[in-house]
């Protein structure tokens, strides 16, 4: 028996290709969608234009906001358009925010189907690329300047037979050689720091952490008319590497020490706020300047360098509490006025098992 559309085999057949197409629009769908979400979600930005220069895919990286997206729009036509002639380029894009961001726009064309674009945000490679530039500008500086210096004294030592002055110039050459050595010490110490995150960790009793830094720290201050009061640690205790929390604490002790004047005090404190241990180290000093708060805990940066000089700091001391601080889940701030002092505070969060440790 046939109908209008011919016999039943016909229309079974018919039916299992209509039911296939189906399968396939289907497959199809959801395989175009499982692409959709992937793109959305790539860290990397991507645009995709068609064949007259429309926009027909934006990823969400890709997706700026404000006047950002503006500068980064006026790019992106310019090298699209190009990129549509089956030219490929590429382009670093600045942009001075806030925030201050770094990107890399690749464009290549799609055979006859449009162009695509590629938004690489680079901001923090090329934070860290400026680190290490500054770095290296830096440590050259502060092992030339007092190898230099050791050069010069050697030199004139030699040339001079006077024994008061040549015992005058090995002691300025003992204080040069001394400063390498603090800064080479001081450098091995933030390296080992980095490398090791938080190291052997432990239930340090802040008690112990005041105490060594005590011993470290009240002949120097004494020396230098400070009076250095350290509290007894309330009880509390915190779970990390015991030399690492003694090296901050006892680094921000002699920063505070240094920028005091004679007659002045530090004062070393702890107390438990908000599920962590803040340790706090407050001077009666010479405060830092507001346009310098941001830049502390940098390597190498003084707030004075002539006082630094004078003092032997190397300008490493604030950037090895701030790793300590990262490397046990922590921050460290300052709060600070100009001439009235600084107030630098550790936080340290409390592990559950040091909860009501004495």
């Amino acid at each position: 028996m046939k109908s209008l559309f011919g016999s039943r085999a016909e229309l079974d057949r018919l039916r299992r290709e209509l039911d296939e197409c189906r399968s396939e629009i289907t497959v199809a769908r959801a395989r175009e969608e499982r692409l959709a979400a992937a793109v959305e979600m790539a860290p990397i930005g991507l645009v995709v234009v068609d064949e007259a220069g429309r926009e027909v895919l934006r990823s969400r990286a890709a997706r700026l906001g404000s006047h950002a997206e503006v500068l980064l729009d006026e790019a992106l036509e310019e090298l699209l358009r190009d990129a549509l002639g089956g030219a490929i380029a590429q382009r670093r894009l600045e942009l001075f925010g806030p925030p201050q961001r770094v990107l890399l726009i690749s464009t290549v064309p799609l055979g006859g189907h449009g162009a695509m674009a590629v938004i690489d945000d680079v901001s923090e490679r090329a934070r860290l690329d400026a680190v290490r530039t500054d770095f290296i500008a830096n440590i050259s500086h502060e092992l030339k300047t007092p190898v230099g210096a050791l050069a010069v004294l050697a030199e004139t030592l030699v040339d001079n037979d006077d024994l008061a002055v040549a015992h005058r110039l090995a002691g300025k050459m003992m204080s040069e050689a001394y400063r390498v050595s603090a800064t080479i010490d001081d450098l091995l110490e933030l390296s080992r720091i980095e490398l090791g995150g938080r190291g052997e960790a432990e239930v340090v009793s802040l008690a112990a952490v005041f105490g060594e830094v005590a011993a470290r720290h009240r002949l120097p201050a004494e020396t230098a008319g400070v009076t250095l009061q350290v509290g007894p640690g309330n009880g509390l205790a915190v779970v990390g590497d015991r030399l690492q929390l003694v090296s901050a604490v006892s680094n921000l002790v002699d920063n505070a020490v240094k920028y005091t004047d004679r007659g002045g005090t530090v004062a070393v404190r702890a107390q438990a706020a908000g599920g962590a241990v803040e340790i706090e180290v407050c001077d009666t000093g010479v405060g830092i300047p507001a346009r310098d708060i941001d830049r502390v805990f940098e390597r190498f940066y003084r707030v004075d360098r002539a006082r630094s000089r004078d003092t032997g700091g190397t300008g490493l001391g604030l950037a090895i509490v701030r790793h300590v601080a990262n490397n046990h889940g922590g921050e460290v701030s300052v709060h600070s006025r100009e001439g009235e002092g600084s107030t630098f505070t550790l936080r340290i969060p409390i592990d559950d098992e040091t909860e009501g440790t004495a």
